[in-house]
């Protein structure tokens, strides 16, 4: 009898062990194929961030920040961010009372404001404006003097029209 249940708890045993080493096996082929998928992953996010950072390098290719020699005018005046200081004064030409100065179309919804500035270097800047249902760009020529004054001189513009 004692025999019997010795050879009872011995095949129950190797039952359990049988089936822990087959479900072990199946899971770590399980993890094998999601650790897989997951290298795929990220080889694709890591293709999709270097198209990103090329885009952006692209872009950032006409902008005063990244061009060393336009920088270079303007050692002499003392500013942390030329980029920022000529953009906020062209916005300063929207605080006059009507249409902006620089836009040479006359508001029809409400007054043409400048709202995007992309300052090209240290003699154009490209700008949005806008009058909340036209819109249309410029091309400005600006100086910016020793006494941190700007003049902005407009050189081309268009105004969208609306196909509807």
């Amino acid at each position: 009898m004692k025999k019997n249940i010795y050879l009872y708890l011995f095949i129950f045993a190797a039952l359990i062990g049988l089936y822990l080493a087959v479900s072990g096996s199946k899971m770590a082929d399980a993890n094998i194929k999601r650790i897989q998928s997951l290298e795929t992953k990220v080889e694709n996010l890591k293709d999709t961030l270097q198209q990103a950072e090329l885009r952006i390098l692209e872009m950032q290719y006409f902008s005063l920040e990244n061009n060393d020699d336009a920088l270079a005018y303007y050692e002499h005046l003392d500013l942390d961010n030329p980029t920022r200081y000529i953009s906020d004064k062209l916005l300063e030409t929207n605080e006059a009372k009507g249409d902006n100065p620089l836009v040479p179309y006359e508001g029809m919804q409400n007054d043409f404001k400048i709202n995007k500035i992309k300052v090209l270097n240290h003699k154009w800047i490209l700008a949005d404006f806008s009058d909340g249902k036209y819109w249309g760009e410029l091309l400005i020529r600006y100086e910016l003097k020793d006494d941190l004054g700007a003049d902005f001189t407009l050189m081309d513009h268009l105004l969208y029209t609306r196909s509807n």
